[in-house]
């Protein structure tokens, strides 16, 4: 698994989710967490939740933190939602840990009872891929400026939530060749 962090701004449209993006704009082929910084506005034409396409619902904010997970070992869509919800639970325990009163609600974040995230899990014929968002600022929604992460916090954040991903992404397969399997009866 690798991550890798943009340093120049990137503006998220809901393209990115597209499988072997990461392929395309740096060259990785495999299991990888992409972060980045930038405006969000999911096109209607990319949009993958269908509850929001047929709401007619926007996904914008000025600026955010974004994920780009994806993985080739599946393309089960029930795995892939497991594993949003683990991405999930980790920036919850980060946040957390840096003193910020949060809570979860399944693929959601919230603080000060405003959402905080933005999520979706998706499949293709080669992977799967996840896209995480967190408001760095909005007027409207909660945002990491209004709970106190703000400068080099946020990339600080930024940075620690795909490390901490990629250990546990590469903890898990550890775990999975040291177990034997249960005997056949």
């Amino acid at each position: 698994m690798k991550y890798i962090i943009f340093d120049k701004k990137l503006d998220y449209d809901g393209s990115q989710i597209s499988s072997l993006w990461g392929y395309n704009i740096a060259d990785v082929q495999d299991d990888s967490i992409i972060a980045f910084r930038g405006a969000c506005d999911v096109k209607i034409e990319h949009m993958i939740d269908l509850e929001d396409r047929k709401a007619d619902e926007s996904i914008i904010s000025p600026d955010m933190l974004h994920f780009i997970i994806e993985h080739f070992d599946s393309t089960d869509l029930k795995l892939a939602y497991a594993r949003q919800r683990l991405f999930t639970s980790i920036v919850f325990e980060i946040l957390t840990a840096r003193g910020v009163s949060a809570r979860r609600e399944g693929d959601d974040l919230f603080a000060s009872d405003k959402k905080l995230t933005v999520s979706i899990a998706s499949t293709s014929a080669v992977s799967h891929k996840i896209h995480f968002g967190i408001n760095v600022v909005h007027d409207f929604y909660g945002n990491l400026h209004n709970i106190g992460i703000r400068g080099n916090a946020v990339d600080d954040l930024m940075r620690t939530i795909a490390q901490r991903y990629t250990s546990e992404i590469e903890d898990i397969e550890k775990d999975l060749r040291k177990s034997r399997p249960l005997d056949v009866i």
